[in-house]
Order: C-alpha cells, then sequence, then structure tokens
C-alpha cells in the first residue's frame, strides 16, 4: 500500500440516492489510501452540514471530496467559496439524478469515479452568485421548482428520478403566471413566467438538452430559459415531453445568455438552488463567477467546441 503523503477531506450523504455509499465506502477508502491519501472522514447528519464542515476546515488539504447528490455538491461548494481558500473538489456522484455529475462526464459508479479523483486532472468552473449565496448549476423559480426539496428522500430512495416526475404532476394544479421583470445583459425582459431556470449545466432535472445547445462550464455565462403560460392547462405527459427539449418547449421558452440579470417580482417568489430550497424573495441579483472552483474530471475529459465529451 502507497505511503500517505497527501491530505483529503472526505464528505459524504450517508443517505443520497438509494444509501448505497454504505456498501461502496470501504472500497472507495482503499482507493484514496492507494492513492496516496491520507483521508478525514465526515459523514453529514442533516442539511448544512457539508457547508459547515467545508467552511471550517483547516487549511491542510489537497483536496476535498464530497459524495452524495447534487445537493450535498452544493453545501460543499458553498462551504468552499465561505472560507475563501481554494481547494481542489472531487465529486462521487450518489443521488437520484446527478445533473452536475453528467455534465461533468462523471460515472455513475462510485468507484470509477472515485479512481477519477485519484488519477484525474483538475478544471476549473463557473460558479454562480444569488444575492448573498451561490449555486452551482441551476437556480429556478415557478412551476415544479419546489418539488426538488420538498420530494422526501425516503421517496427519492425508492423512485428514484421518477420521484420528482410523480411529484411534479401533482402540482399541476399550483401553476400560475408569475410577473416579472428582468433585467440582464442584453436588455429588458417583462412579461409573465411559469418557471425559469438560470443554468450552466447540460441537464436539469435529469432532462438533457434543455439548457442550450453549446454549454460551456467555464465561459463566464449562464443560459437563461424562461417559460410562458401554455394557452391551455398541460397534461402530466405533455410535462414530461417538454421537458425533453419537444417542440412546445421551444414555443414557450425565452432563451439567452448573460453574465449577470437581475429578477424583480411584485410579490415574493420561491426559488431554488441546486434543488435546494432557496428562500422567498422579490429581488433576486444573479451573477457568474467565472471559473471560481476546481474540480477533478477524467484526464480525457476536454473542452472541444464549447461542450464536454
Amino acid at each position: 500500500m502507497a505511503v500517505s503523503n497527501r491530505r483529503m477531506l472526505f464528505v459524504y450523504n450517508p443517505r443520497a440516492g438509494k444509501g448505497m455509499i454504505r456498501n461502496k465506502l470501504a472500497d472507495i477508502l482503499d482507493i484514496f489510501a492507494a492513492g496516496g491519501y491520507e483521508i478525514t472522514i465526515a459523514p453529514t447528519k442533516g442539511p448544512g452540514d457539508a457547508t459547515e464542515i467545508v467552511a471550517s476546515r483547516p487549511d491542510v488539504y489537497e483536496v476535498v471530496v464530497c459524495c452524495g447528490g447534487d445537493g450535498t455538491l452544493d453545501e460543499t461548494v458553498t462551504g468552499m467559496m465561505r472560507s475563501k481558500r481554494r481547494t481542489a473538489i472531487g465529486y462521487i456522484p450518489a443521488g437520484s439524478t446527478n445533473d452536475y455529475g453528467s455534465s461533468l462526464a462523471l460515472p455513475k459508479d462510485m468507484i470509477k469515479a472515485a479512481e477519477i479523483i485519484v488519477k484525474g486532472k483538475t478544471q476549473a468552473v463557473d460558479v454562480g452568485r444569488f444575492n448573498d449565496d451561490v449555486f452551482v448549476y441551476v437556480a429556478a423559480f415557478g412551476a415544479f421548482t419546489e418539488v426538488s426539496y420538498s420530494t422526501n428522500q425516503d421517496v427519492k430512495n425508492v423512485l428514484g428520478h421518477s420521484a420528482y416526475i410523480f411529484e411534479g404532476a401533482k402540482s399541476l394544479s399550483k401553476i400560475r403566471p408569475i410577473k416579472m421583470k428582468v433585467t440582464y445583459e442584453g436588455g429588458i425582459i417583462e412579461d409573465s413566467f411559469i418557471y425559469g431556470m438560470i443554468t450552466n449545466s447540460f441537464s436539469v432535472g435529469g432532462f438533457k438538452g434543455i439548457t442550450g445547445k453549446e454549454v460551456d462550464l467555464g465561459d463566464g455565462e449562464f443560459e437563461v430559459t424562461l417559460l410562458k403560460e401554455p394557452k391551455t392547462l398541460m397534461e402530466p405527459e405533455n410535462i414530461s415531453e417538454m421537458f425533453k427539449g419537444r417542440s412546445l418547449f421551444d414555443e414557450l421558452a425565452v432563451s439567452f445568455r448573460t453574465g449577470k440579470a437581475v429578477f424583480e417580482t411584485e410579490e415574493e417568489l420561491a426559488w431554488t438552488l441546486d434543488g435546494e430550497n432557496g428562500g422567498l424573495h422579490r429581488r433576486v441579483e444573479i451573477s457568474n463567477i467565472h471559473r471560481a472552483i476546481d474540480i477533478r474530471i477524467g484526464e480525457k475529459t476536454e473542452f472541444t467546441n464549447s461542450l464536454w465529451v
């Protein structure tokens, strides 16, 4: 076994996904130890734990690894930004959807993802500023956004990604347009929308291809999509088809790219950040923090024509 001469902080959510990390933990730690790491293990016990653990870490770690869903990654990045110390982040996706893990071309197999952290390379990517908070890959409002954080973890563990579709279908009766003023680098938009997302990802909610045709995770810009109210009430199957990038989505969507934007509403509006509760706001200022964090990716993963391959 290799002699440990580097230090790693390993933060993991034991309940993420279907709790499969419990069966893989020993193998993951073996890979890290064989890679020469002395490992500090920190399981999370509840919301906000990963943020606090990472923000308060001593300045001795070469890499901070998180294992869980996109929410765990969000907390880890938030803690990193609060600490004002830049340490490479390794990510082992273990959630129900893992949008950002897919964008990074990370394998769903946790063992292979652990190997990438040891054998891969580091890539700088953008982070979003949301008022006084941060997000990794999506800030969203409107229809279905509360589903991601209101769906019970046990239900997610049993149903996986379909849990979001199931819960989203139940919220159809709550859809109503939101009157909004959006000020961005390209101008001002005043209209009513049922949904909006500010993204730096290839997929949202497990649906690929809805954030834009050419997405670059480190270009200093977000892809923004705002959906207008449909003329008729949408059935659950149409909602699913729309988020697969079909024509109905294009008919309703207002899309643009920007490095910063301000969203203003007359009443408080609920937002989500990386699938977690982002609070109620009348005014939201969003800005892109260009290449703010370093994350471990596969050795052969490259930027080519603004796309990950």
